[in-house]
Order: C-alpha cells, then structure tokens, then sequence
C-alpha cells in the first residue's frame, strides 16, 4: 500500500539548521564528550562532523558548543545550554510532525479519503470523540435517515440525522466521514443494555476520578476509544481493565466532512 510519509527540518534564513541526523550527532557529543567520540559512535568521519556543527553554529544565534577542559582525558567538548534548548525544540516539533503524518496514513492510497482527512485537520471542535468512519449503508424517509458506521470494519455503530442535512452534506454509501460524540452523551456500564441503539462492547482502559465527575476511556479490540464522562454514583462499580459496554443513542452521533 502507497502511504504518506515526509522528512522533517527546522529551517533559519531559508537554510537547514535542524534535523534529525544532526539532533542525534548532538546528543552524542553530550553522551561521548567529544567530537571525536560521537562521530565513531554514529559512523560518521570527524570532517563531516564538523562540517555540520560549523553549519549549525553559523545560523545559531548562541554557541551550541563549549570546550570543556582538565578531567579524564584530558578536556573535549560539551553542549551549551542554548544546544539543550534546540535539540527539546527540534524533537517537540519532530513529534508533532509525526503525529501529522501518521494523520494523513488513515488515507492509504485513497486521495479523496485524504481530502476527509485535510478538510477535518483544519477543524477543530470541543467533542471528545472523533471518528474516521466509513458510510456503509443509508436509509432514509422524508424526515429522517439513518447512517450505519464502521469504525475499521469492526466497530459498528449508527447515527440519526435529518433527511435535509443528508442531502445538503452529499453523504452517500462508502464515503469516509467523522462521527463526533460528546464525552456526556456516552455511558459506559458493567452490564450490556439492549435497549440502547449503539452498544460498544471493550476494556476500560482507564478511570479518571474529579470531584462528581469522572472520565472512562473504553477501548475496543480494533483501538476505537470511546471517552465518556459520567457521574460518580453511575462508576461505582467499574475498574480499569474490566469488560464493559459504551452506550449511546444515534442522535448523539453528529456527523462531520
């Protein structure tokens, strides 16, 4: 499968001033305590080591690096606090980067799955619960329809929305789209409730007790992690990584493009 993928940089004045080959080339200067020491250790020759370093200390507005005299051998090199500083920033980003990227893999090779996936990147909503899922069949009156989800093909779950939003949305059958559900519209319960139209069967995989509240993420076997947030008195009888069912009615489930 064709998937998303992307090197990242932290640029100065149009030019390269971080990435990953010279993070690590830093943190193994402050491992070894020389030059000489974290270019053997990465096999890299000292003259691209430096090469690199002269680089990054042109751009840098502070010294990245300091001599470091007397001790066992007889001195090297150390990092400055501002090259601390750089490499906690560069991996910060890298981070988020990643987690961007692996945003986008959802989309596989499906360019119009990615368009789903571009357009809710630049949403942002204060629900809980977001899912990519796929439309796998619609049912529909003069006033409402009923969209049947799958989350991964295993979780499957459906939402009630007006037969006018359908329309005006353009949802059809095997469209990715976001099922959004707010933490407080979810139950997750100990017992299985029938008589509830969406019932997720996982593992609690944590409690989070605050004052009344309390926060349950359930987790099912496939990684749908439904949060809810419930009462107190409606919790007592749960306990991380027990079985457990997540309840919610279908007009609770929003739908997002």
């Amino acid at each position: 499968m064709i998937e998303m993928d992307g090197r990242f940089w932290l640029t100065k004045d149009g030019k390269a001033f971080l990435g990953a080959g010279r993070v690590e080339l830093l943190k193994k200067i402050d491992e070894a305590g020389s030059i000489h020491g974290a270019s053997k250790a990465i096999k890299m020759s000292y003259k691209a080591a430096w090469d690199m370093l002269k680089d990054m200390n042109e751009l840098a507005i502070k010294p990245i690096l300091e001599k470091q005299t007397g001790g066992k051998g007889g001195g090297g090199t150390k990092l400055t606090p501002y090259a601390y500083e750089l490499i906690e920033i560069y991996e910060k980003f890298s981070d988020l980067h990643r987690k961007f990227i692996n945003r986008f893999k959802e989309a596989g090779d499906d360019p119009e799955k990615l368009q789903t996936i571009l357009n809710r990147t630049f949403l942002t909503t204060s629900a809980r619960n977001q899912f990519l899922c796929n439309v796998t069949n619609i049912t529909s009156n003069d006033v409402s329809s009923v969209i049947m989800l799958a989350y991964k093909e295993k979780t499957i779950f459906r939402s009630i929305i007006t037969t006018k939003s359908l329309q005006n949305m353009n949802i059809s059958a095997s469209q990715n789209i976001y099922a959004i559900i707010k933490a407080n519209d979810i139950k997750i319960t100990a017992i299985k409730n029938n008589s509830e139209e969406n019932v997720i069967k996982g593992t609690i995989s944590y409690i989070n007790k605050n004052g009344l509240s309390c926060e349950i993420g359930l987790k099912t076997d496939d990684g749908f992690m439904l949060i809810a947030l419930n009462n107190m008195g409606e919790t007592s009888d749960l306990i991380e990584g027990m079985e457990a069912y997540g309840v919610f009615k279908s007009e609770n489930v929003l739908m997002g493009i």
